[in-house]
């Protein structure tokens, strides 16, 4: 079976470790989020956070995210001590037996979406991602030099119009989702300092930027593979520029030339269905094919997705993506790795964001880190599992 993991934010998470016994998951993903972006993860709060896990019953089997400097994302300033202290976090965790980092190369700033509330007809609400409204907010919200380059003169005008019609909450709202800061660090920014961050890449093209991603991981792969680790790098979210900003994983061809970078297992990728999804252009049955021998880390939930950059989360049988048919892609993967590799314990896989149903609604969660949601994900992803792998064995 595959390692049936959840994602958990630490003490500070509002859904504690007896709630996540309770929805099926026997392993958790977790990170240390107090530590600042660019330095050593200390060996003891690896231990003390292990140890708490464990206590539990869980196990600490993926840590999710090591985050990336933007230094090094750019190879500029202090990169080289920045790389330096990320080698030494992964033999931290390889020490205590961590065996996946999951990690992000997106510039600047995370996932991106424009509402966190669609209301689906059942009542549930999720996330979507609406580019008109993203164009409008980068021309008129943010007011990013030369923004009006990176669109169609007819989406300028259609987002100008938008724009006008917008009220004063409405703008609010939409400003606030767009700078929302990553899951579990409780980090946000201003409009301001998103301006700052893009301006640090203004000179930076895609290959220069796919050229700073490639040597970092010829630099840590070497170490996380003396250290029993597995990298997975997730792909963007959405995996298409925006900003004007470059974006280094987001096609099929993007994650080829990654993992034929370093010939290695421990050079591998979180196959992230949702972020991957995104696109309408991306085929993700023939990537699971193709990426398979390398994907070292899952992430499953299902969007709906139209050839105009527009997409919004989906229950799992639902929507556009076949997670079915990938999940019998990976289950033929897991099996191939439990015969041919030494020790191998399972691949693993999480709910990634759930709606919010039922009891989430009273509750504070992180956009898509529901309590119900998920596990309602984690128990279908658990019956298709047992599902395909009895439909293989006969």
């Amino acid at each position: 079976m595959f390692i049936h993991s959840w994602r958990w934010f630490g003490p500070n998470d509002p859904i504690n470790l007896k709630q996540i016994v309770q929805t099926g998951a026997s392993h958790v993903v977790s990170a240390l989020h107090q530590i600042p972006v660019g330095e050593v993860w200390p060996a003891q709060e690896i231990i003390d956070r292990k140890k708490t896990i464990e206590q539990s019953g869980l196990h600490w089997s993926v840590v999710e995210s090591v985050p990336v400097h933007e230094d090094i994302k750019k190879r500029s300033g202090d990169y080289k001590k920045f790389t330096e202290a990320y080698k030494q976090t992964l033999q931290n965790l390889g020490k205590e037996g961590v065996r996946t980092v999951c990690y992000n190369f997106m510039p600047a700033l995370d996932w991106s979406r424009t509402n966190l509330t669609l209301k689906h007809a059942d009542g549930s609400t999720s996330s979507g991602f609406n580019y008109l409204h993203f164009a409008a907010l980068d021309l008129f919200l943010l007011k990013r030099p030369d923004a009006d380059l990176s669109y169609t003169e007819e989406i300028c005008k259609e987002a100008e119009n938008l724009f006008a019609g917008l009220s004063s909450e409405k703008r609010k709202e939409l400003e606030e989702t767009f700078l929302l800061g990553f899951p579990g660090s409780g980090e946000a920014f201003s409009l301001k300092e998103v301006l700052q961050r893009i301006e640090g890449y203004k000179d930076l093209r895609k290959s220069d930027y796919l050229s700073n991603l490639l040597q970092f991981i010829k630099e840590i792969t070497p170490v996380a593979e003396s250290a029993g680790i597995s990298l997975a790098i997730h792909p963007d979210d959405p995996p298409w520029p925006l900003l004007g900003l470059p974006r280094a994983v987001s096609t099929l061809q993007d994650a080829e030339e990654i993992i034929q970078a370093v010939p290695s297992p421990a050079n591998g990728l979180t196959f992230c269905t949702g972020s991957f999804g995104a696109a309408h252009s991306n085929d993700l049955p023939l990537m699971a094919e193709k990426l398979a021998h390398r994907i070292n880390f899952l992430h499953i939930r299902n969007v709906k997705r139209d050839a105009q950059f527009n997409f919004q989360e989906e229950d799992l049988t639902k929507g556009d993506i076949d997670i079915a048919g990938i999940l019998k892609t990976m289950i033929k993967e897991d099996l191939r790795r439990a015969e041919t590799q030494k020790g191998y314990s399972g691949l693993p896989v999480r709910p990634d964001h759930g709606a919010r149903i039922l009891g989430d609604f009273n509750e504070n969660y992180y956009p898509g880190y529901t309590l119900y949601g998920r596990m309602k994900n984690l128990a279908e992803i658990r019956g298709m599992e047992l599902g395909i792998r009895a439909g293989l064995s006969e």
